[in-house]
């Protein structure tokens, strides 16, 4: 789950001035490492919450859901917003939003308090992700541009590795309320460092698609509550189809709206290339299955197996940090195989993974039973990440990066959601229990409808074209 790339500017006249390009790589790479950091840190803290707040298992997906579809429903304005207001200045405000967000958080006292606050932290990330990168690009020398990018992207991968380490170590040695009160003196160091360092770019000033933020943010919210509500209210029951039909008719309305505003939050004619459209169906598929089974896995090592957040956090480690080794290497190699290459393999290694855990996922199951389907998940992420995002670029024209991008993260973010949603779903609908006797005949068929689409998505990405990336 990561942020979008705006178009890349040349360095403002201040930039060349006097800022030093180690300023300019904090200012906008620590904002970003701590909006990364949440998505997973709190999936490892899910079991400590639980027991904490007496949370159901459909609390337990909102706590996670509110931050990922707010997230993903304001990235491209946020965007727009900075091209407008100044990306600087929207760049602090959502370093602010997300920083009081985590002190609410923190101090939520009821389930519905703390998806409250993830909602809102999830409304700061999505000014926080797309705006750093852009930001930095301006604040740099063009012959020092590709050092402060390289640093910035392995910062960005490292927030998502230690994810799960950094929860797991906070929620043993602290409390789960700890994970978010990090936060906060990273936020409050943050924002005078961002006003000091960087230079408030500016872009085309367009008319902010309000009616298709509204349409599309609600369309896929009411989707996700007819699939969470399911199992609970039954799929037949008034409430769930309803909502199901709304938020269908809601993405219609986005597409008919997005065809026929003259400043569109989506132009729909960067579907007319095939590698972009391609790509996007696999960024969905793709955070479709993976996440969903995470959600699924990291409960289970704590809940069936009794291992506590650290030693979840560092089983899991393999999966979460072989991608800082195994994407500069598929970087390397992309140019000469081709990108459709890379992701076709390093989707189907991730199907291996999860069907691997499906297969000996038992409450007794030992750590060298599933470190193979631990490193099959691993590199096989770390083959799709890049080679994705040069896929969804590879024919855009400059203009276009920026929404091509944030299209991209957006969709990806959406399919964590739902993802997260329908796996859980299966759960609960097998029988799911979170108890250490109840999880793991109704956790098999959720994680394997999650190796599933994955292999659907290995399908899927032979219809990428077949150039070198180096094209791109």
């Amino acid at each position: 789950m990561s942020g979008t790339v705006e178009v890349l500017e040349a360095p403002t006249a201040s930039a060349k001035r006097s800022i030093p390009i180690w300023l300019a790589i904090i200012a906008a790479s620590l904002p970003m490492f701590m909006a990364t950091l949440d998505n997973l840190v709190m999936t490892n803290a899910l079991p400590a919450i639980r027991l904490d707040m007496g949370a159901s298992v459909e609390e337990l997906q909102w706590f996670v859901n509110a931050y990922t579809l707010s997230f993903a429903s304001f990235i491209l304005m946020s965007a727009a917003l900075g091209d407008r207001f100044g990306r600087r200045t929207v760049f602090v405000v959502g370093i602010a939003i997300f920083t009081l967000a985590s002190a609410y958080s923190a101090m939520s006292t009821e389930s519905w308090m703390l998806i409250v606050g993830r909602a809102v932290q999830g409304l700061g990330a999505a000014a926080v992700m797309p705006l750093s990168l852009t930001l930095l690009a301006g604040s740099v020398a063009t012959h020092r541009r590709a050092l402060a990018i390289g640093i910035w992207g392995g910062i960005s991968g490292l927030g998502v590795a230690l994810g799960p380490l950094i929860g797991g170590a906070v929620v043993e040695g602290f409390s789960w309320e700890a994970i978010f009160w990090l936060n906060v003196p990273v936020g409050v160091i943050a924002i005078p460092l961002a006003l000091s360092a960087l230079p408030n770019t500016f872009g085309a000033k367009v008319r902010a698609d309000v009616v298709g933020l509204l349409l599309v943010g609600l369309g896929v919210l009411s989707l996700v509550y007819g699939i969470v509500r399911g199992n609970d209210a039954g799929w037949d029951s008034l409430e769930v189809i309803s909502t199901l039909v709304l938020g269908g008719l809601l993405l219609v309305a986005f597409v008919a709206w997005e065809a026929r505003t003259p400043a569109p939050l989506l132009p729909l004619n960067l579907f007319r290339d095939r590698s972009f459209s391609v790509a996007n169906v696999i960024g969905l598929t793709f955070s479709f299955g993976v996440f969903g089974a995470i959600f699924i896995l990291i409960q289970f090592l704590q809940i069936v197996q009794g291992h506590s957040p650290l030693q979840a956090g560092v089983m899991t480690m393999p999966w979460t940090m072989a991608p800082m080794v195994v994407a500069p290497l598929a970087g390397l190699i992309a140019p000469r195989v081709g990108t459709r290459l890379l992701i076709i393999v390093g989707l189907t290694l991730q199907s291996i993974g999860l069907f691997w855990f499906a297969l000996v996922m038992t409450a007794d199951a030992v750590y060298l039973q599933m470190l193979p389907a631990f490193i099959f998940a691993g590199v096989g992420m770390g083959l799709v990440f890049a080679p994705l995002s040069t896929a969804v670029l590879a024919t855009m024209k400059q203009d276009d990066h920026a929404k091509a991008s944030g299209t991209n993260a957006t969709v990806r973010e959406i399919g964590v959601a739902l993802g997260i949603a329908t796996l859980t779903a299966i759960f609960v609908g097998a029988g799911g229990q979170l108890t250490p006797t109840g999880y793991v005949d109704a956790a098999i068929p959720a994680i394997f409808v999650g190796a599933c689409v994955l292999a659907l998505s290995a399908v899927i990405a032979f219809a990428l074209p077949s150039g070198r990336a180096s094209r791109a």
